[in-house]
């Protein structure tokens, strides 16, 4: 089965270096540490919309990124399907468009519409296809934005925090239909969150990293969710 193989070297301004190494197979893989560790960067990284200084990013064979050979590979090749907690969706189009600017080209655009639409009844809302995001209730938005997000048949998921806004009932109806859905893809999904709950339902890994460093990797079945943990996990391997 095919993992996403990452390294990156990236300078931050918050005065240290993000240094990391780690493989992503197949599956979800937590992210997890203090704000301003590097998660966010690292996501972006991978997603192409940052570059490192020094690295390697694949997935199997495919080289997304070396700085040896100076290859980059262009963003909408990698197909990878990021989920923030702002959701950026398009204001001005309707939950179905929003959804459609997700479908790959190569599906005839005469199915993109069917396609787009089976997304939003994956999440529970096909009645918002017609109606504009300033209309969504946050639950709501969110749903349109993983929509969107599956729609893109994605290689690679990225989810930076996407439920930290939502009310306890919305998060645990959503993060369950997430679960399912990823379950189904079957391919490297990396998590970032703050939340324990959140990491245990949707995780199979815990990487633990702090100050642009991992510090341990874990299956999450063994993982102790809080961030002094990262000290103590350190420790614990030195």
């Amino acid at each position: 089965m095919t993992a996403l193989g990452v390294q990156i070297v990236l300078p931050l301004r918050d005065g240290f270096t993000l240094d990391v190494a780690f493989d992503v197979p197949p599956g979800v893989t937590v992210l997890f540490g203090p704000s301003g560790a590097g998660k966010s960067r690292t996501l972006a990284c991978i997603a192409g919309l940052a570059k490192p200084e020094k690295g390697r990013i694949t997935l199997g064979s495919d080289v997304w990124f070396d700085s040896k050979t100076n290859e980059a590979c262009a963003i909408h090749a990698r197909r990878v399907a990021y989920v923030f907690q702002s959701l950026a969706l398009f204001p001005h189009l309707t939950g179905i468009q929003n959804v459609e600017y997700g479908v790959p080209r190569t599906i005839e655009r005469e199915k993109r519409f069917e396609h787009a639409m089976a997304m939003l009844e994956r999440m529970r809302v096909p009645h918002l296809h017609d109606r504009k995001p300033r209309t969504f209730s946050g639950g709501e938005a969110q749903r349109v934005a993983l929509a969107r997000a599956f729609a893109m048949d994605p290689r690679v998921v990225l989810l930076d925090e996407p439920f930290s806004a939502l009310d306890a009932r919305v998060k645990n109806d959503l993060l369950a239909e997430v679960k399912a859905a990823l379950d189904k893809l079957e391919i490297p999904t990396i998590l970032v969150t703050h939340h324990a709950a959140e990491a245990r339902l949707l995780g199979d890994r815990v990487v633990f990293i702090e100050k642009g460093r991992i510090a341990s990797t874990t299956d999450i079945a063994d993982a102790k969710l809080s961030v002094p943990e990262i000290e103590a996990a350190k420790v614990a391997e030195s």
